[in-house]
Protein backbone atom coordinates (compact mmCIF):
# COMPACT_ATOMS: atom_id res chain seq x y z
CA UNK A 1 0.00 0.00 0.00
CA UNK A 2 1.58 3.11 -1.43
CA UNK A 3 0.76 6.24 0.48
CA UNK A 4 -1.22 9.06 -0.98
CA UNK A 5 0.45 12.15 -2.21
CA UNK A 6 -2.38 13.95 -0.14
CA UNK A 7 -1.61 11.91 2.99
CA UNK A 8 1.70 11.88 2.87
CA UNK A 9 1.65 16.22 2.76
CA UNK A 10 -0.93 15.91 5.63
CA UNK A 11 1.53 14.16 7.97
CA UNK A 12 5.10 15.48 7.24
CA UNK A 13 3.89 19.00 7.83
CA UNK A 14 2.64 18.35 11.23
CA UNK A 15 5.58 15.51 11.47
CA UNK A 16 8.44 18.68 10.44
CA UNK A 17 6.73 20.87 12.20
CA UNK A 18 7.22 18.98 15.63
CA UNK A 19 10.70 18.49 15.07
CA UNK A 20 11.16 21.71 14.54
CA UNK A 21 9.77 22.64 17.73
CA UNK A 22 11.30 20.25 19.55
CA UNK A 23 15.03 21.06 17.88
CA UNK A 24 13.70 24.85 18.95
CA UNK A 25 13.02 23.84 22.02
CA UNK A 26 15.99 21.59 23.09
CA UNK A 27 18.45 25.04 22.12
CA UNK A 28 16.77 27.04 23.83
CA UNK A 29 17.42 25.07 27.00
CA UNK A 30 20.76 24.47 25.77
CA UNK A 31 21.63 28.30 25.36
CA UNK A 32 19.80 29.01 28.92
CA UNK A 33 21.39 26.40 30.45
CA UNK A 34 24.67 27.57 29.30
CA UNK A 35 24.27 30.98 29.95
CA UNK A 36 23.32 30.20 33.61
CA UNK A 37 26.28 28.17 33.87
CA UNK A 38 28.65 31.19 32.11
CA UNK A 39 26.71 33.20 34.78
CA UNK A 40 27.83 30.79 37.94
CA UNK A 41 30.67 30.50 36.52
CA UNK A 42 31.17 34.25 36.43
CA UNK A 43 30.68 34.27 39.78
CA UNK A 44 32.44 31.56 41.34
CA UNK A 45 35.71 33.19 39.25
CA UNK A 46 35.44 36.25 41.37
CA UNK A 47 37.25 34.57 44.31
CA UNK A 48 40.00 32.58 42.13
CA UNK A 49 40.43 35.38 39.99
CA UNK A 50 41.15 37.86 42.96
CA UNK A 51 44.23 34.94 44.37
CA UNK A 52 45.49 34.52 40.14
CA UNK A 53 43.85 31.11 39.92
CA UNK A 54 42.22 30.46 36.38
CA UNK A 55 38.40 30.33 36.25
CA UNK A 56 37.19 27.29 35.40
CA UNK A 57 36.41 26.86 31.68
CA UNK A 58 31.86 26.27 30.60
CA UNK A 59 31.63 23.24 27.84
CA UNK A 60 28.35 22.84 25.59
CA UNK A 61 26.23 20.12 26.59
CA UNK A 62 25.91 18.72 23.50
CA UNK A 63 30.19 18.19 23.25
CA UNK A 64 29.92 17.37 26.83
CA UNK A 65 27.73 14.45 26.44
CA UNK A 66 29.66 13.53 23.05
CA UNK A 67 32.88 13.23 25.47
CA UNK A 68 31.31 11.31 28.28
CA UNK A 69 29.73 9.11 25.93
CA UNK A 70 33.02 8.47 23.88
CA UNK A 71 33.36 8.25 20.18
CA UNK A 72 31.80 4.93 20.05
CA UNK A 73 29.03 4.79 21.47
CA UNK A 74 27.92 8.57 20.75
CA UNK A 75 28.06 7.58 16.82
CA UNK A 76 25.85 4.36 17.72
CA UNK A 77 23.33 6.19 19.62
CA UNK A 78 23.85 9.08 17.10
CA UNK A 79 22.83 6.03 14.06
CA UNK A 80 20.33 4.75 16.05
CA UNK A 81 18.22 7.84 16.44
CA UNK A 82 18.37 8.67 12.66
CA UNK A 83 17.36 4.97 12.21
CA UNK A 84 14.74 5.31 14.98
CA UNK A 85 13.16 8.45 13.29
CA UNK A 86 13.03 7.36 9.41
CA UNK A 87 11.35 3.96 10.79
CA UNK A 88 9.00 6.31 13.07
CA UNK A 89 7.97 8.57 9.59
CA UNK A 90 7.43 5.79 7.61
CA UNK A 91 5.11 3.66 9.86
CA UNK A 92 3.07 7.15 10.57
CA UNK A 93 2.81 7.39 6.86
CA UNK A 94 2.20 3.80 6.67
CA UNK A 95 -1.18 3.83 8.63
CA UNK A 96 -2.90 6.45 7.26
CA UNK A 97 -6.38 5.39 7.16
CA UNK A 98 -6.20 6.19 3.94
CA UNK A 99 -4.46 3.40 3.38
CA UNK A 100 -6.22 0.91 4.99
CA UNK A 101 -10.17 2.63 4.49
CA UNK A 102 -10.52 4.89 2.00
CA UNK A 103 -13.53 6.72 2.02
CA UNK A 104 -13.52 7.86 -1.57
CA UNK A 105 -13.22 4.39 -2.97
CA UNK A 106 -16.05 3.19 -0.33
CA UNK A 107 -18.12 5.64 -1.16
CA UNK A 108 -17.23 5.40 -4.81
CA UNK A 109 -18.14 1.19 -4.68
CA UNK A 110 -21.14 1.44 -2.72
CA UNK A 111 -22.38 4.33 -5.33
CA UNK A 112 -22.25 1.81 -8.82
CA UNK A 113 -23.53 -1.02 -6.58
CA UNK A 114 -26.59 0.80 -5.81
CA UNK A 115 -26.71 1.59 -9.97
CA UNK A 116 -26.42 -2.10 -10.23
CA UNK A 117 -23.12 -1.21 -12.24
CA UNK A 118 -20.91 -4.35 -10.86
CA UNK A 119 -18.06 -3.68 -13.32
CA UNK A 120 -17.17 0.12 -12.66
CA UNK A 121 -17.14 -1.61 -8.96
CA UNK A 122 -15.06 -3.92 -10.02
CA UNK A 123 -12.53 -1.83 -11.87
CA UNK A 124 -12.73 0.56 -8.61
CA UNK A 125 -11.34 -2.28 -6.53
CA UNK A 126 -8.92 -3.44 -8.53
CA UNK A 127 -7.22 0.07 -9.25
CA UNK A 128 -6.72 0.81 -5.46
CA UNK A 129 -4.04 -0.64 -3.44
CA UNK A 130 -5.52 0.38 0.09
CA UNK A 131 -6.41 -2.77 2.17
CA UNK A 132 -9.89 -3.40 1.60
CA UNK A 133 -8.84 -2.97 -2.06
CA UNK A 134 -6.93 -5.98 -1.47
CA UNK A 135 -9.52 -8.02 0.45
CA UNK A 136 -12.35 -7.17 -1.73
CA UNK A 137 -9.95 -8.35 -4.56
CA UNK A 138 -9.42 -11.41 -3.24
CA UNK A 139 -12.58 -12.09 -2.68
CA UNK A 140 -13.71 -11.50 -5.78
CA UNK A 141 -11.63 -14.02 -7.26
CA UNK A 142 -13.16 -16.60 -5.38
CA UNK A 143 -16.75 -15.14 -5.33
CA UNK A 144 -17.87 -18.27 -7.85
CA UNK A 145 -16.77 -21.02 -5.63
CA UNK A 146 -18.91 -19.91 -2.06
CA UNK A 147 -18.67 -17.89 0.75
CA UNK A 148 -15.97 -19.94 2.32
CA UNK A 149 -13.82 -19.53 -0.09
CA UNK A 150 -14.04 -16.10 -0.27
CA UNK A 151 -14.08 -15.74 3.49
CA UNK A 152 -10.68 -18.02 3.35
CA UNK A 153 -9.33 -16.07 0.33
CA UNK A 154 -9.80 -12.64 2.38
CA UNK A 155 -8.11 -14.28 5.25
CA UNK A 156 -5.08 -15.09 4.22
CA UNK A 157 -4.68 -11.38 2.55
CA UNK A 158 -5.41 -9.83 5.84
CA UNK A 159 -2.94 -12.15 7.19
CA UNK A 160 -0.07 -11.40 4.57
CA UNK A 161 -0.77 -7.78 5.34
CA UNK A 162 -0.76 -7.74 8.66
CA UNK A 163 2.16 -9.63 8.69
CA UNK A 164 4.08 -6.58 6.60
CA UNK A 165 3.33 -3.98 8.63
CA UNK A 166 3.86 -5.76 11.89
CA UNK A 167 7.67 -6.71 10.37
CA UNK A 168 7.48 -2.76 9.49
CA UNK A 169 6.58 -1.76 13.21
CA UNK A 170 9.00 -4.82 14.73
CA UNK A 171 12.14 -2.53 14.01
CA UNK A 172 10.81 0.06 16.17
CA UNK A 173 10.49 -1.82 18.73
CA UNK A 174 13.68 -4.18 18.06
CA UNK A 175 15.45 -0.31 18.62
CA UNK A 176 13.26 0.25 22.01
CA UNK A 177 14.86 -3.25 23.21
CA UNK A 178 18.41 -2.73 22.02
CA UNK A 179 19.23 0.84 23.00
CA UNK A 180 19.12 0.54 26.89
CA UNK A 181 21.19 -3.16 26.23
CA UNK A 182 23.83 -0.18 24.62
CA UNK A 183 23.62 1.97 27.68
CA UNK A 184 24.04 -1.23 30.11
CA UNK A 185 27.18 -2.14 27.86
CA UNK A 186 28.46 1.41 28.37
CA UNK A 187 27.31 1.15 32.09
CA UNK A 188 29.67 -1.81 32.80
CA UNK A 189 32.84 -0.98 30.93
CA UNK A 190 32.93 2.52 32.39
CA UNK A 191 32.35 0.80 35.92
CA UNK A 192 35.11 -1.45 34.79
CA UNK A 193 37.63 1.42 33.54
CA UNK A 194 36.71 2.87 37.28
CA UNK A 195 37.78 -0.13 39.57
CA UNK A 196 40.37 -0.60 37.11
CA UNK A 197 41.83 2.27 38.26
CA UNK A 198 41.39 1.40 41.50
CA UNK A 199 43.06 -1.97 41.15
CA UNK A 200 46.14 -0.28 39.64
CA UNK A 201 46.58 2.75 41.53
CA UNK A 202 49.20 2.16 44.21
CA UNK A 203 47.41 4.91 46.61
CA UNK A 204 43.93 5.79 46.46
CA UNK A 205 43.05 7.74 43.45
CA UNK A 206 41.47 10.97 43.22
CA UNK A 207 38.00 11.22 41.82
CA UNK A 208 38.54 13.38 39.19
CA UNK A 209 40.82 9.90 38.44
CA UNK A 210 37.19 7.96 38.38
CA UNK A 211 35.08 10.61 36.84
CA UNK A 212 35.37 9.65 33.58
CA UNK A 213 34.14 5.91 33.54
CA UNK A 214 31.73 7.03 35.99
CA UNK A 215 30.20 9.84 33.93
CA UNK A 216 30.27 7.36 30.82
CA UNK A 217 28.54 4.54 32.54
CA UNK A 218 25.78 7.27 33.96
CA UNK A 219 25.51 8.90 30.24
CA UNK A 220 25.43 5.36 28.32
CA UNK A 221 22.46 4.38 30.49
CA UNK A 222 20.67 8.09 30.61
CA UNK A 223 20.71 7.94 26.82
CA UNK A 224 19.81 4.31 25.80
CA UNK A 225 16.88 5.20 28.13
CA UNK A 226 16.17 8.18 26.09
CA UNK A 227 16.10 6.60 22.79
CA UNK A 228 14.39 3.18 24.41
CA UNK A 229 11.04 4.83 26.41
CA UNK A 230 9.62 6.87 23.37
CA UNK A 231 10.51 3.86 20.60
CA UNK A 232 8.91 1.39 22.84
CA UNK A 233 5.54 4.14 23.12
CA UNK A 234 5.42 5.12 19.98
CA UNK A 235 5.40 1.30 18.75
CA UNK A 236 2.75 -0.09 20.65
CA UNK A 237 0.60 2.95 19.91
CA UNK A 238 1.30 2.17 15.77
CA UNK A 239 0.34 -1.30 16.64
CA UNK A 240 -2.65 -0.90 18.22
CA UNK A 241 -3.60 1.70 15.74
CA UNK A 242 -2.82 -0.68 12.63
CA UNK A 243 -5.10 -3.15 14.62
CA UNK A 244 -7.69 -1.18 15.04
CA UNK A 245 -7.20 -0.42 10.93
CA UNK A 246 -7.57 -4.13 10.28
CA UNK A 247 -10.57 -4.70 11.70
CA UNK A 248 -12.29 -1.47 10.31
CA UNK A 249 -11.17 -2.48 6.65
CA UNK A 250 -12.22 -5.95 7.29
CA UNK A 251 -15.65 -5.70 8.22
CA UNK A 252 -16.08 -3.01 5.65
CA UNK A 253 -14.88 -5.56 3.05
CA UNK A 254 -17.24 -8.51 4.17
CA UNK A 255 -20.25 -5.53 3.45
CA UNK A 256 -18.98 -5.00 0.28
CA UNK A 257 -18.60 -8.72 -0.54
CA UNK A 258 -21.94 -9.11 0.46
CA UNK A 259 -23.33 -6.55 -1.65
CA UNK A 260 -21.39 -8.03 -4.44
CA UNK A 261 -23.29 -11.64 -3.44
CA UNK A 262 -26.77 -10.26 -3.67
CA UNK A 263 -26.38 -8.39 -7.23
CA UNK A 264 -24.71 -11.82 -8.73
CA UNK A 265 -28.27 -13.34 -7.64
Amino acid sequence: MLPRPRALRQILIPFLALVVSMFSVAILANSTTIAQDEGGAAVAAAAPAAQGNPAPKTENMLVKTWKSLGTMYAITFLIMSIVLVALVVRAIIAVQKNNFVPPDLLQGINTSLDEKNAQAAVELVQADDSLVGTLVSAGLGKIQKGKEAVTEAMQVAGDSETMRLEQMLSYIALIGNIAPMVGLLGTVQGMVASFGTIASSPQTPKPNELANGIEQALYTTLVGLYLAIPAIAIYNILRNRVHRLIMSAGSESEEIIEKFQSLSK
